[in-house]
């Protein structure tokens, strides 16, 4: 498996890789920046390359790798945009420089992005050069897609193509690229069109991808293992509601500040890491730090409603499936969730909870209240949907992709 990640916090490919493991494959996982005391378990095995040095001297970078040391207990949220890449400095200065360099770094960043990944590409493929011969190449997202196929044919081995995002319809920060876009989007087809297998995390995502050129399509989501649990009884009436994710643009967490003092004496919480450069009035909300998956559980449980939030303004987010959703299942709790497309289809389809307009915070408000009125009914809907919206059902489909690749 290759990734542009750090992987010790990347739940999805973990989980597979260990859905894998558990499977009977041998699985290596090929990341960036992987902490060296890193042990994903159950015999699966981790390399990696550094990051490459884009816009900051060595020493900045090897600094801000260490403080960004991923931990294995935060949540991710897998499909709510990237956040901005760590190495690129973050323009503070005031007055007419500053908006001169935050020009410039909106300028330059889709350079820089690209720069960077195609570094990570030579330096993987430079350290795999002596690797294999490996039976299939499993490549998650995009910017690992043309190594992995390289790789693939050079041992003869069959590619997995594991489209996390829609990769060239994020909405990314810096200016926009839409000739890069355009011809990105037909490399991407045209190199998914040599996999033995396709993967993607919604059926939004897969139908897109379908009318580029890719014809079979497998949809594995970010969901959760229930691993046999029960989720405890929950009070009749909810607390609060919470946010666990990352705490940046593009989660839409405006509104939800914006709907927190009309919601009192509901409480809201927020939980997770924050990216550095992102500032936002927090006032009426409770900000806590990132916690462990069962903790992030034991939160959703006290408050009550877990909030799935994203901004309606790419194509990435109204056809993501964010883990969140599925986390809130897991742990037995009702949702209010953004209404997009896709998560308008699964939220209403199990009656999870209600959907709000991204970015009206009176909405959202009313989202809340209404699930609060009708909370024991959203309740026994989530209960009823857990099987099916667990990771237990997406390992199955997962494993049978594989098995059909081992019958070839």
């Amino acid at each position: 498996m290759l990734v542009q990640s750090p992987v010790a916090g990347d739940s999805r490919v973990l989980r597979e890789a260990a859905a894998l493991r558990k499977a009977g494959h041998d699985v290596h996982v090929f990341g960036r920046d992987v902490p060296d005391d890193f042990d994903p378990g159950g015999g699966v095995t981790v390399g990696s390359v550094a990051r490459s040095r884009g816009m900051k001297p060595r020493s900045a970078v090897a600094a801000s790798a260490t403080a960004a040391s991923p931990r294995t207990d935060a949540p991710r949220a897998a499909n709510s945009g990237p956040a901005a890449p760590p190495s690129v400095p973050s323009f503070a200065a005031g007055g007419l420089k500053g908006r001169a360099l935050r020009g410039a770094r909106w300028f330059l960043l889709p350079e820089h992005r690209e720069r960077t990944e195609r570094t990570w590409r030579t330096e993987a493929g430079q350290a795999l050069a002596g690797s294999g011969p490996f039976d299939v190449v499993h490549a998650h997202d995009y910017n690992t897609l043309a190594l992995s196929a390289e790789l693939a044919e050079r041992w003869s081995a069959q590619l997995v193509y594991d489209s996390h995002e829609l990769w060239f319809d994020r909405g990314l920060p810096g200016r926009p690229t839409p000739l890069r876009s355009w011809r990105g989007r037909r490399k991407e087809a045209q190199l998914a069109a040599r996999a033995q297998a396709v993967l993607t995390v919604s059926d939004g995502i897969a139908d897109r991808l379908r009318r580029r050129g890719v014809s079979e399509v497998t949809v594995v989501r970010n969901t959760f293992p229930l691993a046999g649990r029960v989720p405890p009884p929950l009070s009749p009436s909810p607390a609060g509601v919470a946010y666990a994710g990352r705490i940046g643009p593009g989660r839409d967490l405006e509104a939800v500040v914006g709907a927190a003092a009309s919601l009192r004496p509901l409480r809201t919480v927020l939980a997770g890491p924050g990216d550095p450069a992102y500032r936002f009035d927090h006032t009426g909300v409770e900000i806590v730090p990132p916690m462990s998956l069962n903790s992030v559980d034991e939160l959703y449980q006290e408050l009550g409603i877990a909030i799935v939030t994203l901004t309606d303004t790419c194509d990435n987010h109204r056809l993501a499936l964010p883990n969140k959703l599925f986390h809130a299942v897991r742990a037995g709790v009702p949702v209010v969730a953004a209404n997009l497309p896709e998560l308008h289809r699964v939220v209403l389809r199990h009656g999870l909870g209600r959907l709000y307009r991204p970015g009206d915070p009176n909405s959202l408000a009313d989202a809340v209240r209404s699930v609060v009125r009708e909370y024991g009914e959203h309740v026994s809907a989530v209960h009823k949907a857990r099987p099916a919206l667990s990771w237990e059902r997406d390992a199955q489909v997962l494993t049978e992709v594989y098995a059909g690749l081992e019958s070839r």
